[in-house]
Parts: structure tokens; sequence; C-alpha cells
């Protein structure tokens, strides 16, 4: 069976029987891909999370947003093995009902609240160097730590029909699919909906703002150090803003003609696997982006990694030191 990049299908039609070597070698090649993937997406979202809460200089609302964001990409790669399971074996499910419903609602929710993050701190920027006396009376830790909750929130709201819509059904085949009362009822057309304005209204609000940063940045003069820093952070976010929108048009491209077809074609198949690696790439590719675009983020880890080991190597000189005076 093909791996569909709409995590809620119910439709997931096998390879024609003229290609019976599709599933293992496609499944191989996923898998490949799928392991390094997920190791340095994890190591990388781990790394940026520990790095804003050990280094008190690195909580600023930017980083703030980044690292509940790297908390998000790290739920999504936390359920990559299990898709891979249902890639291999999509029947029976072997977990149970509640399972299935709480990993996929999961799933959809970190979907939903790595684009409004985006979003947020896209707006956050934007006040920042369009309207920088606005911004330091609205921009605040408090305040943005607060809308973090309510992105979370939301997500999860808007997510809470897939808590309906999928589940193990009393069949012999127990998968963990929709359920015929999503299809009937019309809310898996209207999820789908949902889940495409998801993407298409804030890749228009993104357009928008970063115009306008962009033309404000233009027209003052580059000899400002505070204006060179908003063009430095500005710079990030667009790379990251493009990577997203690159990575995942092609996973709600997939969503949409999966959700319309009932037996696509083998291009659409391997269309769907294509965009399940992009959407997996984009919640591992972050860390990599900071790492490359932030002199800022850099630092923070050089300094992280090198406090980690010089604990370790004090740990190891106390342990030696113990040791020689206990056998002496």
């Amino acid at each position: 069976r093909c791996f569909s990049c709409c995590h809620f299908s119910c439709r997931c039609p096998p390879f024609p029987p003229s290609h019976p070597t599709h599933h293992g070698f496609d499944g191989l090649c996923v898998t490949v891909i799928y392991t390094p993937l997920m190791l340095f997406g994890l190591l990388g979202n781990i790394l940026t999370i520990l790095v804003v809460w050990l280094r008190p200089h690195m909580r600023t609302s930017t980083y703030l947003y980044l690292s509940s964001m790297a908390v998000s990409d790290l739920l999504i790669l936390l359920l990559l093995p299990l898709d891979l399971y249902k890639l291999w074996r999509p029947r029976p499910w072997p977990l149970g009902d509640l399972a299935c419903k709480l990993t996929m609602f999961l799933s959809e929710c970190c979907t939903f609240c790595t684009i409004l993050h985006i979003t947020f701190l896209s707006l956050e920027r934007y006040l920042a160097v369009c309207w920088p006396i606005t911004a330091k009376t609205v921009v605040t830790r408090r305040r943005t730590r607060a809308i973090i909750g309510c992105l979370w929130l939301s997500a999860a709201v808007s997510a809470a029909p897939v808590l309906i819509m999928v589940g193990v059904e009393d069949t012999d085949k127990r998968e963990c699919r929709c359920t015929h009362f999503a299809i009937s009822s019309g809310l898996l057309s209207a999820m789908m909906i949902l889940s495409n304005l998801y993407f298409l209204v804030p890749l228009c609000i993104l357009g928008v703002v970063y115009s306008l940063i962009g033309r404000t940045l233009w027209l003052r003069p580059k000899s400002s150090r505070r204006d060179q820093s908003h063009r430095n952070t500005v710079k990030m976010l667009g790379v990251i803003v493009l990577a997203f929108v690159l990575c995942w048009l092609p996973f709600h491209v997939g969503r949409t003609i999966f959700s319309l077809s009932l037996a696509p074609p083998i291009p659409t198949t391997y269309f769907n696997l294509v965009s399940s690696v992009l959407f997996y790439l984009s919640a591992a590719v972050n860390p990599l982006l900071y790492n490359l675009m932030s002199a800022r983020y850099r630092h923070a880890v050089r300094s992280l990694t090198h406090t980690q080991s010089h604990a370790q190597a004090r740990r190891m000189h106390t342990l030696t030191v113990h040791h020689s005076t206990t056998t002496l």
C-alpha cells in the first residue's frame, strides 16, 4: 500500500498487481531516507530547545517561538516510526483504537501548530522592523509565552475533529484509518478544506508581511546596527519560510489530490511518497537553517556543547582522583 501524505486519509490504494515489487523497493527507499532524517531532526530540535532554555540571553521573543516550534517538530518526528510501521504493515493496527486516535490527532495538531508559529513569528518581526516603538511595549516575553500557549490551544481545537474521524473499526483488517462516518457525514471533506486554509491563508499573510518588511528595510539607511540585526533575523526567517513553503506545498497538493481520487495512478502514488518525505524534512531541517543563518545561535550552541564537555571532563577528573585516592 502507498504511504499517504494525508495522515487521516481512509483511501490508501494498493500498488497495481502488475508491480508486485514496488512495495518492498519503495518501503526500503523511504526507510533508508527516514531513519537518518529522524535521528538528525531529533538531535537538532532537542538541541534548539536546550539552547533556548539553558541560555537566558537566548530567551528573546523570536527564539521562544523557535523553541516552541522545535517542540512541535520534535513530536512530528517522534511519530515517524509509527508511519513507517504502517507503510510496511498497514494492518492489523496493534495499538488499539485510542492510540490510533491520539497519534493522528497529535500529528495534525503539530502540523497546524507549526504553521501558526511561523505566521505569528513573522508578524512579530513585522512589528519589530516596521513599528519598533510599538513593538517595545507590545512584544514582551510574558506576552509571547501567552501567545504561544494560545497557538497550541488553537491548533488542538482545530485538530479535535480528527478524534472523531479516525479509529479502528470492528473489521477483520483492523486498520487505523478514517471511519465510514467521517466519509458519509462530510467531515473528511470539511477537514480537508480546513487543512488547506491553514496553509493558504498563512501563506498570503507571510507574502504581505515580508513584502512590507523588505520595503521598510530597503528605504532605511544600512548604517544602523539595529537595522543590520533586523536584516540578519529577517534573512533567517525568510529562509525558514521558503523551506516551509517548498516542503509543505507538495504535501497539501498531494493531500487534496489524494482525497479527491479513489484510485490514483502510479505518478500520484510516488508524488505522495515524495510529499511525505518533504513533510518530515521540514520538521528536521529548521535547526540546520538556524545554524547556517544565525551567528548568535551558532555561538549559543558552541557555548552549550563546550560547557557540557567541560562538565563531563571535570566529572571524569573527579572520579579518577577519587579512584586513585581510594586505591592508595
